[in-house]
């Protein structure tokens, strides 16, 4: 084979549609837009999710679901990972971003019951769920201030 007796694939190489230009291009008159009709006029065309006369599919689902735009994103962090403090420790939200265990100080922490807890440890802020709690008090720890789990939108919102 040689350069010479290279040739295009068949069909790849196509005229470019020239519309509009009189009956001698094969594309005059309407344009390849057939007769009339909303298809055939300029702009918009057909909107979408408009389905003539018929209720729209968006219309016929049925409604669910809520998503709150204030979520309150509470910071976990289980019993067993407090093991690794020694006992009598005050543990703080301060304390816990130190040692890296929550990411950021304007959200509120939730301390649960999840394992079990070996060292007496001081709890201050943040909530602490029941099991959590008996758990604590069961190791010889305490628990100095306990948040109310539900804040009005008010106090979520002056806690962020």
């Amino acid at each position: 084979m040689f350069l010479h007796d290279l040739k295009a694939p068949k069909g790849s190489n196509q005229r470019r549609k020239i519309v509009g230009r009189g009956r001698g291009s094969g594309h005059g008159k309407t344009s390849t837009r057939g007769h009339k009709g909303q298809r055939s006029r300029a702009g918009r065309g057909i909107i979408l999710g408009l389905e003539g006369g018929q209720v729209p599919l968006i219309r016929r689902l049925p409604k669910f679901g809520f998503r709150n735009r204030n979520p309150l994103d509470m910071q976990v962090i289980n019993v067993e990972t407090l093991n690794k403090f020694s006992n009598g420790t005050v543990i703080t939200a301060e304390f816990l971003k130190s040692k890296g265990l929550i990411r950021s100080l304007n959200r509120p922490f939730k301390i649960l019951g999840t394992g079990d807890l070996k060292k007496s440890l001081t709890i201050q802020g943040g909530r602490v769920s029941k099991a959590a709690q008996e758990k604590i008090a069961k190791a010889g720890g305490k628990v100095e201030s306990v948040e109310s789990s539900s804040l009005t939108k008010k106090e979520s919102i002056a806690k962020k």
